[in-house]
């Protein structure tokens, strides 16, 4: 057995460890945090064997410092876009190193505002809220938040005095995953579990060899469990193979599971659960991120629901932990009752020794043994006890006690689960807001001590005048109400989340045998007491004494039988929880909360989900558990690889997954052969070109039913690729291109699918995708808000990038490729997997956007593609279907009046204009040549022409718009608004022209200026100024530059020089 000291100094080398990780991070300077190549000639390329374990650890080290650093610096550059906040005050805590070394450790008081540092963010400490990189050339501080208070371990002193100046936190990275990988990597080479990474080493034909002693294993038991789960066959040999590892003793094994899109891979895992469980063999669950954790434990539950006793026993053998607001966890409450969290909370309360399951069951006897003698008792209480004194234990049992209407409710006969678990919920949440409330107004305890003792007088005086003593009857009935109420809470608690190897079953049909004796005996007492003879009933009436001996009967049997420890504290309570489950669910990065040595789990397998999206340093972290010899990758790795911020990294193979590594090196994988997701024509082109046809499609895909025509028109078939022939790529300011051209299509499409939808009634669900980070904000930016992302809604629309839609899928999918040149040049879009990943989202329609011809000089996949489009007869023109054409026609216009036209290259001043001048410009029929008019003020006001004399459109108003709007005449009594504002750009504040509108009607325009009144309010006066300041030159007017001023800013300012006007413009309607 490991001694203490071992323990306590495995601990400190492992803090040494990451301790050194961080003191890595803290010397890079602001130099060496932008040179790109700081780790360029020291990240070797990751080999694709290992002849060591130390070779196999040391090869991702680098790596992981070099991404590090490169996600450092991405995050650097656009510093002025980082979350942060004020600094109140800065206190030093004295603390030291296991080497009595002294700890720059401190704890921050925040000013409250929109960033509340996390566990283990990076932040930059400054004078000044940093709006370039440049203002990190003054005094700084880089600090890692190492609790949730706000405790800090700082890179150098802090000197803060906050009458001198102020302090700002600024969010630079987030350090918990890569140090936690970096634990991984860094392992204890003498006492570590290296089975499975000893195995995966090199190509190792032994590892899927079947073991000689176990070739004959009988899987008929488990074959029968899992048949009622409706699996095909591929589905059901890969579990069943999976779990003849599990009864093999003798060798180290890892299965791969290879899971196409729509191949069912989560029911697929959630039957090996499943069985799993049912075998008792403790089994690890991850996967790279919360929402494959979640959506894997969802359908497990969803399997188990039908086979739990008392509708809950059996979970508490399930844990699923982790950060509970990223999990989402309130938006999931079937997830509450294996959510490691709240079963701590539960049990806590049915662990109390005073008002706990025990402490109840104590108190329910003696009253039931001496009711006459509990009764004195309590009388010599309320004479002897203070009325203070009273009332407080009156709210501690209020805190106990559930509302009798509830109770009533709940329990007829047999105990409902689901009202039990709403009530126990509510009450664990109300004491989770109570606490949060306490723990925010500490800090205000002692103001507020004074006003506290005046209530609490008053509430005695209060007390003393209304208390009243309760008669016999009184005090037996409502003192036995409470304790039958907590039994029922704690039981029920305890039933479902007390690992059934700690709680037989016997003994929980003893529970359940005692409530429902409780709940006769609870009925007598109701009707005696209201006939007004309890008291001589109790000695009497033979029912009642017959049912009293029962109960104590009943709970001498499960007391002897069933035990737990009193005072149990919060994290024994979690520790209790985590060693005795079968099955535990978390993140690949979360499972290092299990290494430590004070949690002795019985994990023999490892289960990691979407293992092909998982980098495989990361995935060492599960793979190290102690006890682990089995594991089982799930994945595709066909579909998109883990994320990699480093080119260096990518270069090296940084983001390969240990399932890719595997299948390179000849592994086999068990496929899953049978897609349920996409209409044939859908699935045609990628089985062809990624799977090499050996997916089948599923007997739900080939009916007629599943061919939906949700748009009239061969183009809005189930397969289509839809040209866009006149678009044009275009780069925002984060240098990621965009179409405009098909983003009006694709505004166009939905806008029709929604008329639709409202007319038939039907419920869809449209998904817009995009390889380009811009294109998806310009497709969010068109739709605004007018449709619903909830995907519960009637219809709802969700926009994403490939990689924010991988694992997703929806009813139609209108993929947008944005590309439109004369070279073929298509960068990232020829990324195979990234392709597989956006053709395989659609049920039932998908719609594929792009320039037939770019796509077609391509050379990659995408030429493929237009060609079976066309050999298919799914290849359309846009421009045939003429609502489309007119979004195009639009488009063309729209694309004509923004800051970037041909129009104003050669301008004098920059050009914004308004979503509203858009959508007017777009009623405004182009006759007479009113657009050729409109174009030409434009042009001449974009040169410094001016209106001679001043429009009185306004009438009398008197706010800001008065002095910032500017009313100029068009053709047939149309009249163009416009301002002056102020863009940041190259750290100068530059003079620019914002249109606002075109408007036929003057009567409008003091409607438009009032509204615009509401924006102009937000400005500062600098800022006010600087828009009003002339610069004249003989007959024009020029824009003037300063400086950057933030006093010169105004509240709704920002530093995109391309977005910030029209940002502004979301605060109001001007329509």
């Amino acid at each position: 057995m490991m001694g203490l000291g071992t323990m306590i100094k495995k601990k400190n080398k492992q803090e040494d460890e990451i301790q050194g990780f961080i003191d890595l991070i803290f010397s890079w300077s602001i130099a060496d945090i932008m040179n790109q190549d700081l780790y360029k000639d020291k990240v070797n390329q990751i080999p694709e064997t290992f002849s060591s374990v130390g070779q196999y650890f040391n090869s991702f080290i680098t790596p992981l410092i070099e991404e590090t650093h490169a996600d450092l610096r991405s995050n650097i550059t656009t510093i002025f876009r980082a979350p942060s906040c004020e600094i109140l005050g800065v206190k030093r805590i004295r603390k030291k190193d296991d080497k009595n070394r002294e700890k720059l450790t401190y704890r921050l008081h925040l000013n409250s505002g929109s960033y509340e540092p996390e566990y283990r963010d990076l932040i930059v400490l400054t004078e000044v809220k940093p709006k370039c990189i440049n203002d990190l050339n003054r005094s700084y501080t880089i600090a890692l938040v190492e609790t949730l208070d706000i405790r800090i371990l700082s890179s150098k002193p802090i000197v803060f005095k906050k009458e001198k100046g102020k302090l700002f936190a600024s969010y630079l990275t987030n350090l918990n995953t890569n140090s936690r990988i970096w634990k991984a990597l860094n392992p204890d080479i003498n006492g570590g579990n290296f089975n499975i990474i000893n195995s995966v080493l090199t190509a190792n034909p032994s590892v899927e060899e079947r073991c000689s002693h176990c070739s004959s294993l009988n899987l008929s038991k488990s074959s029968e469990g899992i048949s009622h789960f409706g699996l095909d066959e591929s589905q059901k040999d890969a579990v069943l193979n999976c779990i003849a590892t599990t009864q093999c003793h003798h060798k180290t094994n890892v299965k791969l599971i290879w899971g196409p899109p729509g191949t069912g891979k989560t029911i697929t895992i959630s039957a090996l659960v499943f069985a799993l469980l049912e075998m008792k063999c403790g089994t690890l669950i991850c996967a790279p991120t919360n929402i494959a954790v979640v959506g894997v434990a969802k359908r497990l539950l969803s399997l188990l629901g039908a086979t739990l006793m008392y509708e809950s026993y059996g979970l508490g053998d399930v844990v699923l932990f982790g950060n509970g607001e990223r999990m989402k966890i309130d938006d999931h409450d079937d997830l509450l009752d294996i959510f490691l969290d709240h079963r701590v909370d539960v049990l806590a309360r049915c662990f109390s020794p005073l008002t706990g399951w025990h402490g109840s069951l104590v108190s329910l006897i003696s009253l039931l043994e001496d009711p006459e003698g509990q009764y004195l008792r309590y009388l010599s209480r309320e004479k002897v006890e203070s009325t203070e004194e009273s009332d407080k234990d009156d709210d501690d049992n209020d805190d106990d006690e559930v509302d009798e209407t509830n109770v009533n409710e709940i329990r007829k006969g047999k105990l409902e689960m689901k009202s039990w678990k709403e009530l126990i919920n509510r009450e664990l949440n109300d004491a989770k807001k109570r606490n949060m409330k306490g723990t925010r107004e500490k800090s205000q305890s002692k103001g507020n001590d004074k006003d506290k003792n005046k209530d609490k007088d008053k509430k005695a005086e209060a007390s003393d005048k209304d208390e009243i003593l309760w008669t016999f009857e009184e005090f037996f009935t409502n003192t036995f109400k409470r304790y039958v109420e907590r039994l029922m809470l704690c039981m029920t608690g305890l039933y479902t989340h007390m690992p059934t190897s700690c709680l037989p079953l016997k003994v929980v049909k003893k529970m359940n045998r005692f409530l429902e004796l409780l709940q006769t005996l609870q009925r007598l007492v109701n009707n005696v007491s209201s006939e007004g003879i309890l008291r001589q009933a109790l000695k009497g009436n033979e029912d009642i004494k017959r049912t009293k001996l029962q109960c104590l009967k009943v709970f001498e049997s499960f007391r002897r039988s069933f035990s737990v420890p009193e005072n149990f504290r919060y994290h024994e309570i979690k520790k209790f929880c985590l060693e005795n489950a079968c099955l535990i669910f978390c993140t690949a990065s979360s499972s290092v909360k299990l290494h430590t040595e004070e949690i002795n789990t019985s994990i023999q397998m490892v289960i990691i989900d979407e293992a092909a999206q998982l980098k495989e340093c990361e995935s060492s972290i599960p793979l190290q558990l102690s006890g682990v010899r089995n594991a089982v990758l799930v994945g595709d790795e066909k579909q998109l690889p883990a994320m990699v911020q480093s080119k260096i990294c990518e270069k090296a193979g940084f983001g390969r997954s240990l399932f890719e590594r595997l299948v390179i090196l000849g592994h086999s994988k068990h496929l899953l052969n049978v897609q349920y997701r996409m209409h044939p024509s859908i699935s045609l082109f990628p089985n062809s070109e990624f799977y090499g046809n050996q997916i089948k499609n599923g007997q739900n895909v080939m009916k007629r039913a599943y061919k939906r025509r949700f748009l009239k028109g061969k183009i809005f078939g189930s397969y289509s690729f839809i040209d866009v022939n006149s678009g044009k790529e275009e780069f925002d300011d984060r240098r990621s291109k965009k179409n405009m051209e098909e983003v009006s299509v694709v505004a166009g499409i939905v806008s029709k699918l929604y008329q639709e939808s409202a007319h038939s009634k039907q419920k869809v669900r449209v998904g817009c995708i995009s390889p380009y980070k811009a294109q998806v904000h310009a497709i969010q930016e068109r739709l605004g808000k007018t449709y619903s992302t909830d995907i519960n809604d009637k219809f709802s629309v969700n926009v994403r990038s490939v990689d924010g839609f991988q694992g997703g899928e929806e009813d139609i999918i209108i993929i947008s490729t944005v590309r439109c040149n004369g070279n073929g040049s298509v960068g990232f879009l020829s990324n195979c997997q990234r392709t597989n990943v956006a053709l395989t989202r659609a049920r039932h329609c998908l719609w594929i956007l792009g320039n037939g011809a770019t796509l077609l000089n391509s050379g990659c996949v995408w030429e493929k593609l237009v060609r079976d489009a066309k050999s298919r007869g799914c290849f359309y023109n846009a421009s045939d279907d003429k609502s489309l054409a007119l979004a195009i026609s639009n488009a063309k216009m729209i694309s004509l009046f923004n800051m970037d036209s041909i129009l104003f290259k050669t301008s004098k001043w920059k050009v914004c204009f308004s979503d509203e001048f858009h959508d007017s410009m777009i009623r405004l029929q182009p006759s007479g040549g009113i657009h050729d008019d409109i174009v030409s003020v434009l042009v001449k006001l974009s040169n410094g022409w001016r209106q001679m004399y001043k429009d009185e459109s306004l009438g009398h108003t008197k706010g800001r718009s008065s002095q910032l709007l500017e009313i100029y005449d068009v053709k047939e009594q149309l009249k163009l608004i416009w301002s002056v504002e102020i863009l940041e750009k190259n750290s100068q504040d530059i003079q620019v022209i914002k249109i606002w509108d075109i408007l036929p009607r003057i009567k409008i325009i003091p409607k438009l200026a009032k509204k615009l009144d509401v924006l102009f309010d937000n400005y500062s006066d600098h800022y006010m100024s600087r828009c009003i300041c002339k610069r004249i030159e003989g007959n024009l007017t020029l824009p003037m530059k300063w400086p950057v001023d933030s006093n010169a800013r105004s509240d709704y300012s920002s530093n995109d020089p391309s977005h910030e006007l029209s940002i502004k413009l979301t605060a109001i309607s001007l329509n």
